[in-house]
C-alpha cells in the first residue's frame, strides 16, 4: 500500500517482518526511550542559553575529541555538511569558536575553540559527568560492571565492531565459568538446532567431571574473553580408556563472534597444549549437522573416522568421531 503522509525521505521500502523482530523493536524503542530520560534529553538543562544537544556534541568534538576540521567532525557525528556548517557559522558568531586557513595547507579550514568556548564546553562537560555520576552512585560495584559490559555490548555489536578493535584474551577457567559454559551450550543448541534439554544435562556432567577429576598437568579449559565478556571455549581432558589419548570436547563460540577466526584459535590452542603435554592422538565426537566445526576440524588436520546414526537431544542426528595424529 503506497503511503501518501510521509515524505520522500523517510518512506524507505518496509523490510520483511516477524515476530522475532517486531518483538525486538518494541524493546529497542523500550530501551531508547528509557535512555533519553535517564540522560535528561528532554529536559531544560543541557538547552541553557539556546544550546541544543548537536551543538553540545559538536563542542565537545572540538574540545574532548580534539578534531579541528569540519569533516571529520560531519563523518564522526554522521552530520550533514551543509547542517554542520550552519552550526558552526552559529558557534563562531557566539565567539564560541575560530576559523583559520591551516599553515601548511591555505585550502584547509582549521577549527579551534576560543576562550569562550573552552569555558562553554568545560561546563557542559562537568554537567554530562555529574550527570553519570547520580546514575551510577547508587549502584554497587557488581551492579556497575554489569551496565558497563551491557554498554560496551550494545555498543560494539550496534557499530559493528569486529574482534580486531579490542584484543579476545584466551585465559583459564575460574569460578562461575562452568556455568557459563552450561547455560550458553544449552541455549545456544536449543535455538540453533532444537535440542532439548537432555544435551544441557549432559555437558552439566562434562563439566562436573572436569572439575571434580581436574588434572591441571594434562587438562585444561580455555575462556575467550573480551571486554570481560565470554566469548567461547573450549576443553581439554585426558581419555579416560585410551592412554596417550585426548579429547576435545564443548568447543562453542558466540554468534557475535562467529567468522573472526575465534573458532581456529581455540583449537589450535587446545592443540598446542596437547603436544607440549606428550599426548599421541587428539579424538572428538561431533555431529554431522555442526558444518562450520567440520570446517576448522579439517584446516586443524583432524581426520573424520567413524560415523553413526543415533537419537539425542530429542532429535535424529548423525554422530561422527574425528581424530589427529600429533
Amino acid at each position: 500500500m503506497k503511503s501518501h503522509s510521509i515524505s520522500a525521505p523517510f518512506a524507505a521500502p518496509a523490510a520483511k517482518s516477524s515476530p522475532e523482530m517486531d518483538h525486538a523493536i518494541a524493546g529497542y524503542r523500550r530501551f531508547t526511550r528509557f535512555y533519553t530520560r535517564i540522560l535528561g534529553l528532554l529536559g531544560e538543562k543541557l538547552l541553557k542559553g539556546g544550546r541544543s544537544l548537536t551543538e553540545a556534541r559538536v563542542l565537545y568534538e572540538l574540545g574532548g575529541a580534539r578534531r579541528s576540521s569540519a569533516s571529520e567532525i560531519a563523518a564522526e557525528l554522521n552530520l550533514d555538511p551543509g547542517y554542520l556548517s550552519r552550526i558552526l557559522t552559529k558557534l563562531e558568531k557566539q565567539r564560541l569558536l575560530t576559523r583559520t586557513a591551516s599553515a601548511s595547507d591555505a585550502r584547509h579550514v582549521v577549527l579551534r575553540l576560543t576562550r569562550k568556548g573552552r569555558l562553554t564546553f568545560a561546563g557542559l562537560d562537568r554537567f554530562s559527568s555529574d550527570q553519570a555520576r547520580e546514575s551510577l552512585s547508587n549502584l554497587t560495584p557488581g551492579e556497575c560492571s554489569n551496565v558497563m559490559r551491557s554498554m560496551q555490548t550494545i555498543q560494539d555489536l550496534l557499530s559493528k565492531n569486529t574482534l580486531a578493535s579490542s584484543p579476545v584474551v584466551l585465559r583459564p577457567h575460574r569460578a562461575g565459568d562452568m556455568g557459563w559454559v552450561v547455560s550458553r551450550n544449552g541455549a545456544l543448541y536449543a535455538q540453533e538446532y532444537g535440542w532439548d534439554q537432555t544435551y544441557e544435562a549432559l555437558v552439566a556432567r562434562i563439566t562436573a567431571d572436569f572439575i571434580t577429576g581436574f588434572d591441571p598437568c594434562r587438562e585444561r579449559c580455555w575462556i575467550a574473553e573480551r571486554n570481560g565478556e565470554r566469548l567461547g571455549c573450549i576443553f581439554l581432558i585426558n581419555h579416560p580408556e585410551r592412554e596417550g589419548v585426548a579429547k576435545l570436547r564443548l568447543l562453542l563460540v558466540e554468534p557475535s563472534a562467529r567468522g573472526t577466526g575465534l573458532g581456529k584459535a581455540l583449537i589450535a590452542e587446545c592443540i598446542a597444549f596437547a603436544r607440549s603435554c606428550g599426548y599421541r592422538k587428539m579424538t572428538l565426537w561431533t555431529q554431522s549437522i555442526l558444518h562450520a566445526a567440520h570446517h576448522i576440524y579439517q584446516q586443524a588436520g583432524f581426520q573424520l573416522v567413524t560415523e553413526e546414526p543415533h537419537h539425542s537431544f530429542g532429535v535424529d542426528l548423525v554422530g561422527q568421531t574425528w581424530e589427529l595424529d600429533l
